[in-house]
């Protein structure tokens, strides 16, 4: 039996994305628009930082769970695929982690 994956995870929200409302709440997400996905996602990751420092590790657990899904509608939302972030992040394995930070433009 294969594992479950983050791009079977991107599969299903994209799936989903194409059911009738009624039969999905991804498609129920989406429909609300780009800043309600993205205001559900920080909801969802104020409330796994808050089980880090304060909940069992099961929560934790939960409340990633729960991150990773509204992060993959907030992306389906705005069309951003898994590869692509996949492709971002092997360029920045390339050199360790503080020298790539530094290589950012600062804001």
């Amino acid at each position: 039996m294969n594992k479950f994956t983050l791009a079977d995870l991107e599969q299903r929200v994209s799936d989903r994305a194409t059911a009738p409302s009624e039969q999905s709440y991804t498609r129920q997400l989406l429909d609300k628009g780009v800043s309600q996905c993205a205001k559900k996602f920080g909801e969802e990751a104020v409330e796994v930082v808050l089980a880090v420092v304060s909940e069992d590790r099961e929560r934790v657990i939960a409340e990633s769970a729960d991150v990773l899904y509204h992060l993959f509608v907030m992306l389906q939302a705005r069309g951003v695929k898994l590869a692509e972030i996949e492709a971002l992040l092997e360029t920045r394995t390339k050199k360790s982690g503080l020298d790539e930070k530094a290589s950012r433009p600062r804001e």
